[in-house]
């Protein structure tokens, strides 16, 4: 087994705030750093840890230490995963993820974005069954979707074959899995949904599994919201 680690399953957001990514977001390098830096002015812009309240940095991923040992690689985005794939071939993926990553609803469906790697993993014969455990937090946050998973899935029917459907599992719940049965993690920053008040604790994870990057992450951790250019 394969474990895909998002961080953006830990670094999440709360009900009602309108300006979240997980409302809609692109990734481009301005949703990774401008973006940011704009939420953080309309709440007072101090520095990041304005952000900890509407933003915060949700238990769970401490838990991650115990794949301490276990083959491990960092990276910049889930578009970068398909080298990874190719390391482990065939293997069933547990992704632990606010995003399910099988398909887009906009582009090109067939090139790899961070939107889709894990559907086009599943047509190539990369991943053999795949596995979206959304976070517990998306139970009390209507517009996430892991809050309505039979929702989800049905927006899946017209964007997989069946064929590639059936192999795929959507939960709110289940365990880590025993390193044991875990041939290699990836974590995974997600920086245009992830917030730079919580890059500290992502790079001491990293740094704590022994990742090998496969993109370099965006460091934030040393940066400040700069002032607006009015």
């Amino acid at each position: 087994m394969l474990l895909s680690v998002d961080w953006d399953a830990y670094s999440g957001t709360r009900e009602l705030v309108f300006d979240a990514p997980v409302w809609g977001t692109r990734d481009r390098p301005h949703d990774r750093l401008k973006a940011w830096e704009e939420r953080a002015h309309k709440r007072g812009a101090a520095d990041w840890s304005v952000l900890e309240p509407d933003f915060p940095l949700y238990s769970g991923w401490e838990a991650l230490v115990r794949y301490i040992g276990v083959p491990a690689f960092v990276t910049l985005s889930h578009a970068d995963a398909w080298n990874w794939l190719e390391q482990f071939p065939g293997q069933e993926v547990l992704n632990v993820d606010s995003h399910h990553d099988l398909s887009s609803f906009s582009g090109d469906g067939a090139r790899l974005r961070p939107g889709n790697w894990a559907g086009l993993g599943l047509r190539a014969g990369l991943v053999s069954r795949y596995t979206c455990q959304y976070p517990q937090w998306h139970a009390d946050l209507p517009v996430a979707e892991g809050y309505d998973l039979d929702r989800t899935r049905m927006e899946l029917l017209s964007l997989l074959p069946e064929e590639v459907l059936g192999r795929v599992t959507l939960t709110r719940h289940g365990e880590l899995p025993d390193p044991a049965l875990v041939s290699s993690v990836l974590l995974v920053q997600s920086p245009a949904w992830t917030s730079p008040a919580h890059d500290s604790a992502f790079f001491e994870l990293a740094s704590r599994l022994g990742c090998a990057p496969l993109v370099p992450p965006l460091d934030r951790r040393q940066l400040k919201p700069q002032p607006r250019q009015d």
